[in-house]
């Protein structure tokens, strides 16, 4: 039984993740002689059993995982042991653990019950969902109705087997402010403003159509299935697949606490899509193909099952892995967390070895770029969405905001994230891609860094003579000036678009 006074922390050398180029023998020996659980490179782990051991502390410090043998340790610690540890190793660092989210569009949530006339209490009345090609049912699907959207009042519920959903809106009728229908996958999500809803009616959606020009399509058109060949890509989300459109090869689960070599998706979905972008193979209207299909793709978990958050010790872990495994490039398509001091030498370990990390800004509705798309040693993608690349009463529709590009169909996503750290810009609105068991239309700058990252594929594809290179910052600066150089401006202010989207 865990004690409840002990806390994570992150052990890492004064410089980057790794203390053996730069850091004195007695700090290399003190990580090498701490490790937990199997180690992924350098000495044996038999020849270390005889040295490992807890540090001499007045409470209780324990090894849970380690990024290297002389490399950061995440360590669960009592506070008088974090005050002997800092004392004892005064040449390392001690960060807290934090976490991030993915960078899909939040979903709006009723936070106020509706109030029914003349203060009487709202009754529950009932809708159904059913598919405007079939009449089948949508089950799955998240209804939120507000019937005061400033306020945040309303109700909301999920829809039942038989597509039927109960909101507390009654008696028989309510005039509703704003309506939002998320479908789990297989349809367009909903987004009506100003109707009226009665007890008993019924709303069709529309199936997906998967030859229809999204946005990703439209800004950039598929590639054949040999494109992005030779370019290694790695997707730090909540892992990839199954799915027949995509063939993942190879990855990590870099959380602690479960399988290694469970890379696959988590059942949030959001990995599969972003990799579907990237490097989905399938051919429509049976299938989805991605931005770069030829590429080599690796998933690497950092969000663990029914989990919301990723720890920065699974993204650093990841990303160092990455690197090991020869990516060229990283996708992370996740953020919103406070900037810290592990993800960022993370990131700067990756540049120097000559990988190119690209993130997404965020979706705080043109908020400042979010961490880590913040760090200078980022590629920092904002999202672009275009009118008539999704249905006229799509979840998209309510995106729509200014200011918009020299092409008047062309806006900034009403969610994205801005500000001059913005390098490119990426199709991010109502994105139709892969999820395990179909297809699913997502929003988000989620969804805008895959789409570019899938571009940088094909870019710097293109250039055998960068991907053959040193892996060495000078590459990885290449990288990111072929990345910049191929971006054309869609007409907005820098802070929204930075150099604009590869072409």
């Amino acid at each position: 039984m865990p004690r409840n006074d002990l806390q994570q922390f992150v052990v890492m050398p004064a410089r980057g993740l790794r203390a053996a180029t730069l850091g004195t023998r007695e700090t290399v020996a003190f990580l090498v002689a701490n490790q937990a659980g199997p180690m992924r490179l350098g000495v044996a782990g038999a020849a270390l059993a005889g040295a490992r051991r807890l540090v001499a502390a007045p409470g209780r410090v324990r090894v849970l995982d380690s990024i290297h043998e002389d490399g950061a340790k995440l360590i669960e610690v009592s506070e008088a042991g974090l005050l002997a540890l800092r004392a004892e190793q005064p040449g390392l660092r001690v960060v807290p653990v934090v976490y991030y989210q993915t960078a899909e569009a939040p979903r709006l949530t009723v936070s106020g019950r509706a109030r029914a006339a003349g203060g009487r209490a709202s009754v529950a009345m009932t809708i159904r969902l059913l598919s405007a090609k079939s009449a089948a049912p949508v089950k799955g699907a998240d209804v939120v109705a507000f019937t005061d959207f400033e306020a945040r009042e309303g109700a909301m519920g999920k829809t039942d087997s038989a597509g039927k959903v109960r909101l507390a809106l009654g008696p028989s009728s309510r005039r509703i402010e704003r309506l939002y229908v998320y479908p789990e996958l297989g349809y367009w999500g909903l987004f009506r403003k100003g109707i009226t809803l009665k007890n008993g009616q019924t709303i069709s959606l529309n199936p997906l159509d998967l030859a229809y020009a999204d946005g990703v399509r439209h800004f950039l058109p598929p590639g054949q299935v040999a494109t992005g060949q030779g370019v290694k890509v790695a997707v730090v989300d909540t892992g990839i697949g199954p799915h027949p459109d995509l063939q993942v090869q190879g990855g990590l689960n870099t959380v602690h606490g479960e399988s290694p070599t469970d890379f696959a998706d988590s059942g949030a979905l959001h990995g599969t899509h972003v990799g579907g972008i990237i490097a989905a193979r399938g051919t429509p209207p049976k299938g989805i193909r991605g931005v770069a299909p030829g590429v080599t793709l690796r998933s690497y978990r950092v969000f663990g099952r029914n989990a919301k958050g990723a720890s920065n010790f699974a993204i650093a872990k990841a990303i160092d892995a990455a690197v090991a495994d020869g990516c060229d490039l990283i996708n992370m398509s996740l953020g919103g967390g406070p900037p810290d001091q592990l993800t960022s030498a993370a990131i700067a370990d990756a540049r120097a070895a000559g990988v190119l990390v690209i993130v997404a800004s965020g979706n705080d509705d043109r908020s400042p770029v979010s961490f880590p798309a913040s760090d200078p040693r980022s590629v920092a993608v904002s999202a672009v969405g275009r009118k008539g690349t999704f249905p006229a009463h799509s979840l998209g529709a309510g995106d729509v905001a200014a200011p918009y590009g020299s092409d008047p169909h062309d806006f900034i996503a009403s969610f994205s994230n801005i500000g001059p750290e913005i390098d490119v810009v990426g199709p991010g609105v109502d994105i139709i891609s892969t999820v395990p068991g179909g297809y699913a239309s997502m929003s988000g700058t989620s969804m805008a860094c895959p789409a570019i990252t899938g571009m940088a594929a094909r870019i710097v594809g293109a250039h055998p003579a960068v991907v053959g290179a040193a892996r060495d910052q000078a590459r990885s600066d290449a990288m990111a000036r072929l990345l910049s150089s191929a971006a054309r401006s869609l007409g907005f202010a820098l802070r929204y678009e930075g150099h604009g989207l590869p072409r």
